[in-house]
Order: structure tokens, then sequence, then C-alpha cells
């Protein structure tokens, strides 16, 4: 991810999978800080993406949950939150913890 490089964020991994029976996987996750970052597209289609109609809001609060019980913190974004500022700030975050 560009603006990660550019905000001087740590290695992320794409596509993480962090459940050990459920297929579930991360879009990208800091595996150290036990971090998942989520990028939720669609939520502005018209006629709704699958992460706002009912079965995949319900699917996707399971999978948060569970990514949590299993000592995962998730950090949920929106399309329009992928900018230098918003980076920045996780980056930052990220940094203060002591497994980073």
């Amino acid at each position: 991810m560009l603006l990660w490089r550019v905000a001087q964020g740590p290695p992320l991994e794409r596509e993480v999978r962090f459940h050990a029976s459920r297929l579930w996987r991360a879009d990208f996750a800091h595996v150290a800080s036990r971090t998942l970052i989520e990028i939720e597209g669609g939520i502005f289609q018209r006629g709704a993406g699958r992460h706002n109609r009912g079965a995949g809001y319900a699917k996707d609060a399971e999978k948060y949950l569970e990514a949590v019980l299993a000592g995962w913190t998730v950090i949920r974004m929106t399309e329009k939150q992928l900018d230098l500022d918003f980076i920045e700030r996780i980056v930052a975050w990220i940094n203060t913890l002591p497994e980073a």
C-alpha cells in the first residue's frame, strides 16, 4: 500500500488468515502487534455493497468479534479514509505498541 510506505509504516502482510478453523482473512495485518486492518469497500455503492447488507454485515460482525476474542485489534476503514492523515495516525499508534 503506497500510503503506508509513504507514512513509513512497519511491514504489513496481506490476506492474513487469523482464525484456526475458519477461512477468514484480513485485508492487512501487522502480525507483531496483532493488528488487523480491514478496508470496507463498496459501502457507498448505490444499492448497497456486501458490507452493509444484512447478511454481509452480520457475517462481518461475527468475523470481527472472533478476531477480537482471539486477541487481535481490528481497525476498520472506509475507502474515504484511505488518505495520508488517517494512515499516519494508524502508523503512529502501532509504533507506540510494545510489540511493534
